[in-house]
């Protein structure tokens, strides 16, 4: 009999694709991050508990080309800075990705906020403009003029903040308990220049950063890295503090809260 492609994978099937995982090599990615100070009581109200703000009301957009071979990828995200047990780190908001293959693993592995979009990164001389885009509406716009080279940064440590959750099957919550995970990337720099410019928030209803608006710019990068990431449960948290922030992650709550429609398949 042929083959069912459906049918169960072999124990040597799925350990090998499991080794061909653990021996990727480093993927560089091309991206400009833009930093700034916004309203402190807007960065507190988008931070679900147990995160709390951090000692400055930073907002981070990244927005990178990432080098795939056969397979270029989009990816952006729009952060706030929070804090949770003594450790710093970000909060996605939203991560657009230009491929699904790219949402996969980080939504249902570390309950990533990731969604479909566009992403642009336009570099012309000295001349850069980075935008995230959905609906048709480029939702934040980075534009300006390299200045020049920056010094390059350490290897580092960076922390994201993520909330993994499963909607219940009858709309009312969830079927367990949400967690908050620990997501830890390892990133290495090597090339790092300052951008002269601004960032532009446009109104989008389904991605409202421009409620977090940019009240003093504190910078502007454009620059290659590569990173790998390794995520943890910190602990499980109250769903009904975290219910009133899911409609974070969709552009139609409603799918969600009202449970599945009569006669779906």
């Amino acid at each position: 009999m042929a083959r069912v492609r459906y049918g169960a994978r072999t124990e040597a099937e799925i350990q090998a694709a499991r080794s061909a995982s653990s021996k990727l090599p480093d993927i560089w990615s091309t991206g400009v991050v833009a930093v700034w100070e916004s309203d402190p009581d807007a960065v507190a109200a988008v931070l679900p508990p147990p995160l709390k703000p951090a000692e400055r009301p930073l907002v981070r957009a990244n927005i990178s080309k990432v080098d795939l071979p056969g397979y270029p990828l989009g990816a952006g995200s729009v952060a706030v800075a929070a804090e949770h047990d003594g450790q710093e780190g970000w909060y996605p908001l939203v991560m657009p990705m230009t491929h699904e293959r790219a949402l996969i693993g980080g939504r249902e592995v570390f309950g990533e906020p990731k969604k479909l979009g566009e992403v642009t990164v336009e570099r012309d001389g000295p001349v850069v403009r980075a935008s995230l885009a959905r609906h048709r509406i480029a939702f934040v716009e980075v534009r300006g003029t390299v200045e020049g080279p920056l010094p390059l940064p350490e290897p580092t440590q960076k922390t994201d903040f993520y909330f993994k959750f499963l909607p219940a099957v009858d709309g009312a919550g969830f079927d367990a308990d949400p967690v908050l995970v620990h997501c830890v990337r390892n990133e290495k720099v090597r090339k790092l220049e300052r951008i002269a410019g601004e960032v532009v928030l446009r109104e989008s209803a389904y991605d409202p950063v421009a409620d977090l608006p940019v009240r003093r710019l504190v910078e502007i990068t454009i620059g290659e890295k590569t990173t790998d990431q390794r995520g943890r449960v910190a602990e499980r948290v109250s769903a009904q503090a975290l219910l009133p922030y899911i409609h974070q992650r969709y552009d139609d709550p409603q799918q969600i809260l009202d449970g599945p429609p009569q006669g779906s398949v």
